[in-house]
């Protein structure tokens, strides 16, 4: 159970993950955001179905180097309320460096401390000899595996009118030096309201580990705007404890018009 701990906030972010049929997470090309791009979400947790906001999330985008290759730095940070720390203190931190030119992930930092669990890691990808290496050893992996950030934004340039509701979606996941083989649903489209607005999305249900935080299966919603941006605008699932809700609630740079928005509040 240790090793599946302290992913409050990764669950969150790899809950987008997934491949296309037929697709093996190779050669896929960026279409979908530009360097610059930050996109913040709301937090908020309910235990007797009263919820309140309880922290923040953030992903930005910035263009780096990493030995000659032009990368994508991707950051995700997850932070709770100072008011909320009593009861769950959040201050969690990942970076992911993605090959522009193969969407492919070359280093990935994860520190997290989430309610006095700590966790760093430095993962280094060697993509000629498929092994991930961390301070804990070399470890094989498949040749397009990716981590809980980059197959995020990969995923974000998966085209979904290709898929019919129900697929089932799989991916490879390289977490805590071990390969996870997980799975997403494609629900279809519907329109959903958020504490942000009314959009147009696509209906996504990811299957989760079952850990500290979250119960496993596929009990897990997550809404992404029906538009070229992808990006996740309502994510809601039950907790061991309670349940969390979290919005999209502000935005910079996206690449297109966020034209699923239907009506701002």
């Amino acid at each position: 159970m240790s090793g599946r701990k302290g992913i409050l906030w990764g669950g969150l972010i790899f809950l987008l993950l997934l491949r296309g049929p037929g697709d093996d997470f190779c050669g896929i090309r960026n279409a979908a955001f530009n360097e610059g791009e930050s996109v913040s979400f709301a937090v908020y947790y309910a235990v007797a179905g009263i919820y309140v906001n309880a922290g923040t999330a953030t992903f930005t985008t910035t263009l780096a180097e990493i030995n000659h290759h032009v990368v994508y730095h991707v950051v995700g940070e997850g932070t709770t309320n100072t008011s909320y720390d009593w009861l769950y203190k959040v201050r969690d931190r990942y970076e992911s460096y993605i090959d522009t030119a193969t969407m492919q992930p070359l280093k990935f930092i994860r520190n997290v401390n989430e309610s006095g669990y700590k966790k760093y890691q430095n993962v280094s990808f060697n993509k000629s000899a498929n092994t991930a290496i961390t301070g804990e050893g070399v470890f094989p992996v498949p040749a397009c595996v990716q981590d809980v950030v980059s197959c995020m934004y990969y995923a974000r340039n998966i085209d979904y009118a290709k898929l019919n509701p129900g697929d089932k979606l799989s991916f490879s996941l390289f977490l805590n030096n071990e390969i996870y083989e997980m799975y997403i649903r494609y629900i279809g489209k519907e329109t959903v309201k958020t504490k942000y607005g009314k959009f147009n999305a696509i209906k996504l249900k990811p299957l989760l580990l079952k850990g500290s935080i979250f119960e496993g299966g596929e009990q897990m919603n997550v809404w992404v705007s029906d538009d070229p941006n992808h990006i996740p605008v309502r994510v809601e699932s039950p907790l061991t404890v309670g349940k969390v809700k979290i919005d999209m609630m502000d935005y910079q740079n996206l690449r297109y018009p966020l034209s699923s928005l239907l009506k701002k509040r």
